[in-house]
């Protein structure tokens, strides 16, 4: 009889913890769903004030010009220009406007210390161009840094887009700008020389591959130089 009792108890048991389990897994199964429609409408539904960059397969999201914000994002770019005081970070550019900050388009010739977090490499007639946000930028060596210019007269580039990583550093030692513009620009040639890969350079007979790994190297590499020449780098 007490045998009986014990499989009947096991039984319920059993069948207690198969509905548990039956109903954990339509409930994970129906957050995953809920999760994945989110992760849908977000990318189809942006904030309001955002458009999405899809030229050369840019693919980001940025406020539009003419937005208003209320404060600048906390590591902003202070740039003086033509007696104009702009402000830029990622990819964005700012104006005052009142108590406030408008989103606008840089002016042609308005140079940057860094270039966006994410960026396009463009190749038209064999120079190289930097694309975000429908700006373009092209290296100044000497100005230290990216100039906005304005857009290549050709229609489409000469070579393959790549996307890359750009660096922010943060001086640890109160280095001034002109300090961190030569700091950088020496760890780019050391970077070079230890990867064999230059970003301002056009790929020779380089599989995706094999490019993809040059840049990691020269990425670790700027950022084992940075940090040794004082900074915190993201």
């Amino acid at each position: 009889m007490q045998s009986k009792k014990k499989r009947n108890w096991l039984t319920t048991t059993v069948v207690l913890f198969t509905l548990l389990g039956l109903v954990s897994s339509i409930a994970y199964a129906d957050r995953d769903r809920r999760d994945r429609h989110d992760r849908r409408e977000r990318v189809i539904h942006p904030a309001p004030g955002m458009r999405l960059d899809n030229r050369y397969d840019h693919h980001r999201y940025y406020p539009k010009p003419g937005l208003f914000v209320n404060r600048l994002p906390e590591r902003h770019h202070p740039i003086r220009f033509h007696d104009r005081d702009y402000y830029y970070f990622g990819g964005v550019w700012y104006l005052p406007s009142g108590v406030r900050f408008s989103v606008v388009v840089p002016p042609i010739g308005i140079v940057v210390p860094i270039l966006p977090p994410y960026y396009t490499t463009l190749w038209f007639g064999g120079v190289p161009y930097y694309y975000a946000n429908d700006t373009y930028y092209r290296w100044r060596p000497d100005l230290n840094g990216y100039q906005v210019t304005a857009p290549p007269e050709e229609d489409t580039p000469s070579q393959p887009t790549y996307l890359a990583d750009e660096l922010y550093i943060y001086p640890k030692k109160g280095q001034s700008k002109e300090q961190q513009a030569d700091d950088r620009f020496a760890c780019h040639q050391w970077a070079v020389g230890q990867s064999h890969y230059d970003p301002t350079q056009p790929p020779e007979g380089l599989t995706v591959d094999a490019l993809s790994q040059r840049r990691e190297d020269y990425r670790r590499a700027t950022i084992s130089c940075l940090e040794g020449k004082g900074y915190s780098v993201r």
